[in-house]
């Protein structure tokens, strides 16, 4: 089967997966998450879109509809938490900073999709690669300690630190060309 059928059967079975379990998803976004109407009804748009762009699953094939919905829902819900706890704690520091400084909506925007972002590549890192990370660059602490706290040596601090500052100097190539 070409691309373009087998695109436009994935969009169909979407549309079908949609009409069926629409209404089903919203109330149990709303009840798994006590949220507003409003609130589910995004994520409910953002899993079907999510669900459209995804090219690991053509939506025809899922045998256990609701299943599916729940696993990728649950998966938007964990991005939008993530996002709002980021937006949240670039708020309070904001607020903390030594001097006021008025950012436009527009820079807010584009500092916090940054910080998505980079959170998103620390993600893929693994645990420990991540958390010694941070550690080093925003408490400051040396090979050593971060080993002991991890309980591994201080080579494999070392090396993944070095992994991380790798993935953030790629990500700071790739963004710096656009």
């Amino acid at each position: 089967m070409s691309d373009s059928c087998s695109r436009a059967a994935h969009l169909d079975a979407v549309g079908v997966l949609y009409s069926a379990h629409h209404d089903w998803l919203r109330g149990w976004l709303r009840r798994k998450l006590g949220a507003s109407s409003g609130l589910a009804v995004d994520l409910v748009q953002d899993t079907f879109i999510r669900i459209l762009s995804g090219s690991h699953t053509h939506a025809a094939l899922v045998r256990e509809p609701r299943s599916f919905l729940a696993t990728v829902a649950n998966r938007v819900v964990i991005d939008h938490l993530r996002r709002r706890t980021l937006e949240k704690a670039y708020l309070e520091a904001l607020t903390q900073s030594p001097e006021a400084v008025e950012i436009s909506a527009e820079m807010r925007a584009i500092l916090l999709e940054t910080l998505c972002e980079i959170d998103a590549m620390l993600q893929g890192l693994g645990a420990r690669t991540r958390q010694a990370f941070l550690w080093s660059q925003f408490e400051g602490l040396g090979h050593a300690a971060i080993a002991e706290r991890l309980g591994v040596s201080v080579s494999a601090v070392k090396k993944y630190v070095a992994r991380a500052m790798e993935c953030c100097l790629l990500y700071a190539l790739e963004h710096d060309a656009e």
